[in-house]
C-alpha cells in the first residue's frame, strides 16, 4: 500500500494564497517525515479553489525540499500547456530528482482558461489524445516532429532525454512512462470510458477521482484492464498498472470528531473556489451541494479513527486492486491540523497496512 497526500493549496476563507500555498509546502515536508510515499499537486487557474497555477513548478521546489518521496502533479491540465514544453519540464525534473517526479496530466475543463491561454475550447473537446501522444513520443524518443492538426513542426533534438536518468530509485523504471520506457512516469486523470480507453490503449496508470466510490473505480480498472488487453498489452502489464485514487483523510480519535472537522471547514472552501469558475463559452453548470458533497467524501474515504482509516483503504483496494492513494489532507484549512493529520496518517494508520 502506497499512500500519498493530494494538495490542492486551497484558500479557505478568510485565508491569502500565501496561507494556502505555505501550508502546501510544509504539509509535503511533514509528508516526507511522516513515511508517505508521495505528493501530488493540483493545477488551478483564476480560483481560490486551488492556488496552485503551475504544478510543475511547485513540485521542482518541493522535490528540492525533500530527498525521498515521490512528487506528482495531479494534474498539469494539458489543453493550458504546449505538449512539448511540459514534457520537457518533466523531463528536466525527472533527471534533476533521481527519478522521483511523476507527471499527471488531465482535459480539465471547459473553463475561461482555455480563452486566457489560447487552447480554446477545441483543444479541451477534441485535442487531449493529440497533446498526450506528443508528450509521450517527447519522453521516449530521441527526436520528434509534430504531424498533428493542432501541433505542426519540424523535426527537432529531445534535449534533455528523459530516459538518461544514471541513478534513481528503484521504482523509476517501473512506473516510467509505458511499457519498456525508463522516463518518468506519465499518469492520466480518468472521468469517462473515453478516456480510460485512451490511457489503457497507451499502458498508462489512471488517476480516478475522489468524488468517485469503490464501486465505480472498480468498472473503471476493469474497462481498463480489458482495453489494455485488446491493445496487445502484455499480462504482466495489465496486471501490474499502478493506478492511484484519490480521496479525502482525516485522522481523528473519533468518527464523528474527524466528520465534523471537515464539516465545519470544507463547505465554505467548496462553495468559494467551485462558484469562482467561469465557463468559456457561458454553458449551464451544475454546482454541488457543499455540505452534502462534503459528507459524501466523509462517507466514501478514511475520515475518523486510524483503524477506520486503515479498514476503508484495504477495502477500496481489495474492491478495485488500487493499491496506491492520494489524500486530501487539508480539509481543515488549518496548517497545524493539517500537520497532525498528516503525522497521524504515517504514525497511527500506515502500520495497520502492512
Amino acid at each position: 500500500m502506497r499512500i500519498g497526500t493530494f494538495v490542492l493549496a486551497a484558500q479557505f476563507p478568510g485565508q491569502g494564497p500565501g496561507e494556502a500555498l505555505h501550508r502546501a509546502v510544509r504539509s509535503t515536508e511533514a509528508a516526507e517525515e511522516s513515511g508517505l510515499d508521495s505528493v501530488w499537486l493540483a493545477e488551478h487557474h483564476f480560483v481560490p479553489y486551488g492556488v496552485c497555477p503551475s504544478a510543475t513548478t511547485l513540485a521542482a521546489l518541493l522535490l528540492g525540499r525533500t530527498r525521498r518521496i515521490r512528487v506528482g502533479t495531479a494534474v498539469s491540465v494539458l489543453p493550458n500547456h504546449h505538449p512539448v514544453a511540459l514534457a520537457e519540464q518533466a523531463a528536466l525534473l525527472h533527471l534533476t530528482s533521481g527519478g522521483r517526479f511523476s507527471l499527471g496530466v488531465g482535459r480539465g475543463g471547459p473553463w475561461v482558461d482555455l480563452e486566457v491561454f489560447g487552447g480554446g475550447l477545441d483543444a479541451y473537446e477534441n485535442g487531449f489524445p493529440e497533446a498526450l501522444g506528443l508528450v509521450l513520443d517527447w519522453l521516449r524518443e530521441a527526436r520528434v516532429a509534430g504531424r498533428g492538426e493542432r501541433f505542426g513542426f519540424r523535426e527537432v533534438a529531445v534535449v534533455p532525454r528523459a530516459d538518461e536518468l544514471l541513478e534513481g530509485p528503484a521504482d523509476a523504471v517501473a512506473g516510467a512512462s509505458g511499457p519498456g520506457a525508463s522516463g518518468p512516469e506519465v499518469v492520466v486523470a480518468c472521468t469517462s470510458p473515453k478516456s480510460v480507453r485512451l490511457a489503457a490503449r497507451q499502458a498508462l496508470p489512471m488517476l480516478l477521482g475522489m468524488h468517485c466510490g469503490d464501486e465505480e473505480k472498480a468498472e473503471m480498472v476493469a474497462l481498463w484492464r480489458t482495453a489494455a488487453r485488446e491493445a496487445g498489452h502484455p499480462p504482466e502489464v495489465v496486471e501490474g498498472a499502478a493506478h492511484v485514487s484519490a480521496g479525502v483523510a482525516q485522522i481523528a480519535d473519533g468518527a464523528r470528531d474527524a466528520t465534523e472537522m471537515l464539516v465545519k471547514a470544507m463547505p465554505g472552501w467548496l462553495r468559494q473556489g467551485l462558484d469562482a469558475h467561469v465557463t468559456v463559452d457561458g454553458r449551464h453548470r451544475v454546482m454541488r451541494d457543499p455540505v452534502a458533497y462534503t459528507e459524501l467524501l466523509c462517507g466514501l474515504h478514511p475520515v475518523g479513527p486510524p483503524q477506520l482509516a486503515a479498514d476503508r483503504l484495504a477495502a477500496t483496494a481489495e474492491r478495485t486492486g488500487i493499491t496506491r492513494f492520494a489524500l486530501l489532507v487539508e480539509g481543515t484549512g488549518d496548517l497545524a491540523a493539517t500537520e497532525e493529520n498528516v503525522r497521524r496518517l504515517g504514525a497511527d494508520v500506515l502500520p495497520l497496512l502492512t
